[in-house]
This record gives structure tokens, sequence and C-alpha cells, in this order.
């Protein structure tokens, strides 16, 4: 695996490609290699594989998710192929059907690592060229159709060609345990290596790799904030180092238990300023002021000759419990 990449909000801008686009999302396999274990539902970060795949889409107009319904961190649309458990073209073609933009991502519900702007980048390369379909290679070289960006009417096409073949008496093609690449390889298709994106968790091994990287020093804080954001409900872009450094500034020049207040505090501020990040960046501002003024008398109290106890909080120091 290449260099971790950090959860991203999708949105619509130049970060996550060009607005418009459908996503199907695969999530009704067997997962055999897991011992037929709900695959969707494991989790990676304590968010379970599904919810992660469905963030890193939020800025489809439309998500279709084919698998049997379940709870999700955000409304989607479900399909469903028939009969259940025909293979991934099966599911694919049961989910473009819920669809109407040109462009549709298509992806598997195993993917802790994928994060809108690759989602974005996906799009983009889609936009600029003439292929039918942008895809993702893995750390191997080899071609991930599940982890890509496709124009409708080529995947349309391709499914109405299969279809001649395969027409039952009913009228209905029948999909059923015909492999990926019997569609995809008549495609025209542009290949952008990333190892970390494409990976996916088909084996206990697997997960237990996804879950250790994401606790990795320099990634877990962009987890975290991520995960925390998703379970609350919160669609907001903040810069987090603003916070770090109030929480740092008040522990130490106040006292420890001050950060998380005073993060909290910011917080709510912000709301009743009526949130968004320029609110939440004011109310760190006179807040980070506001411990540099205590940490400047607690200096100034230090240094000056003193007649009787000093003006400052027993527990101003890093080193002092306020309950000692």
């Amino acid at each position: 695996m290449t260099a971790y990449e950090p959860p991203g909000d999708p949105g619509t801008g130049t970060d996550s490609g060009p607005a418009g686009y459908d996503a199907v999302v695969l999530a009704g396999g067997a997962a055999r290699r897991l011992g037929g274990a709900d695959k969707p539902g494991l989790r990676v970060g304590g968010r379970p594989l599904l919810d992660r795949v469905l963030a890193a889409c939020a800025g489809a107009r439309t998500t279709v998710v084919v698998a049997d319904v379940r709870p999700t961190a955000r409304p989607v649309t479900w399909a469903r192929e028939d009969p259940p458990g025909g293979g991934p073209l099966a599911a694919l073609a049961a989910g473009l059907r819920h669809t109407t933009a040109e462009d549709v991502v298509v992806l598997s519900a195993d993917l802790p690592f994928l994060a809108g702007p690759t989602v974005g980048r996906l799009l983009s390369a889609l936009a600029a060229g003439n292929a039918d379909g942008v895809l993702l290679t893995d750390a191997d070289g080899r071609d991930q159709p599940l982890v890509a960006a496709y124009r409708a009417s080529a995947l349309r096409r391709g499914l109405t060609a299969l279809a001649r073949d395969r027409e039952e008496p009913t009228g209905r093609p029948d999909f059923t345990g015909l492999p990926l690449r019997r569609l995809t390889g008549a495609l025209r298709l542009t290949r952008v290596p990333d190892a970390v994106a494409s990976f996916d968790c088909d084996t206990w091994d697997d997960l237990a790799t996804a879950r250790a990287r994401i606790r990795e020093h320099g990634h877990v804080l962009d987890e975290w904030i991520s995960a925390a954001k998703d379970e609350l409900g919160i669609d907001l872009d903040v810069d987090t180092g603003i916070l770090l450094d109030l929480a740092r500034d008040a522990a130490h020049g106040v006292a420890r238990p001050a950060a998380p207040l005073t993060t909290f505090l910011v917080g709510y501020a912000a709301g009743r300023a009526g949130g968004g990040p320029e609110a939440v960046a004011e109310a760190a501002r006179k807040a980070a002021a506001l411990a540099q003024r205590w940490a400047e008398e607690a200096a100034d109290t230090g240094s000056a000759p003193l007649r009787g106890k000093p003006d400052v909080a027993p527990d101003a120091t890093p080193d002092t419990r306020p309950d000692a």
C-alpha cells in the first residue's frame, strides 16, 4: 500500500469532481472468504464499511445500494438483483436502473480508505477524457472495476449487448453468474494507480490491517474527527489545527481540564453565532487570545516580587490536578 489518504469531505467542488453524478454501491456479496460474515456491517474506525463508502460518495445526486435494506448513516435508494446473489454484474444492472445521471460511480462496500477526493479524481478524469470509464488499479496493478466512474450510457450499451444472449422467456435479461469483466472488457477504460483507496477487505487479515492503519500516528486524528462528525450528523469542515492549538494553549496557560471545556464552549458559541467554519474560527480566536492573556498574567506574577499569594489559580500549572 502507498501513502495513506486521510478522510475528506466530498461536497461538489473541485476536490470532488463535477456535480450531478449518481453512485451505485454493491453491498450484497456472500463474503465467502470471511466465512459468510456481514461484510458491509464490519467496522473500521468505529464505522461500518458501508457507511465509510457512503461518506466518500456523499456528493452523489442519487446513491443506490444493491443489497438487503439495513440502517445506514444517510438515506439511500435500495435495489436488489433478482435472484439475490446473482453476482456483481447482475447487481450493477439492478442498481443502474435507478440512476439518471450521465456519470455513475460504481463502488464495492468494503473500501475502508476510499474518500471523497478520490471519487472526485475519478469523475474529473472521466470528464477530461473520451474513455467510457476511469478505474483504480491496486498495488499489483490489477484493475478494480468496483472503484470506478463510468459513463452510464456506455454501461447501458454494454448491458444491452449482453442481454441479447441472456434473455429469459419473460423478456428480462438474466445476468446471474456472469463476471463483471464481460461488461468492462468491452469498454474503453482509463486506469489510475492507487493502492490505498483500492484496498478492500476480503479477509479477516485485510480487516485487521485496515483497523491498525487508521490508528497510526498522523492518521488517527483525521479518522476520529471524520467518524465523530458522521456519528453526530455534523457536516462542517473546520480547521482542526486551530482547535488543537487552542486546546494546547488552554491546557498550558490555564489548566489541563480547561482544554476540553474550552473547545466545548467554542463549539457552543459558534453554534449560537449561526455555525459554520467562520464562526468556529472567530470563537477559537477569541478564546485563544483569552488563554494567552491568562498565560501572560501567570508569567508576570511568577517573575515579579510577591507580597503574599500569587493571583493565579492553584491548578494553573500543567502538572497540577485541580482536585489534588
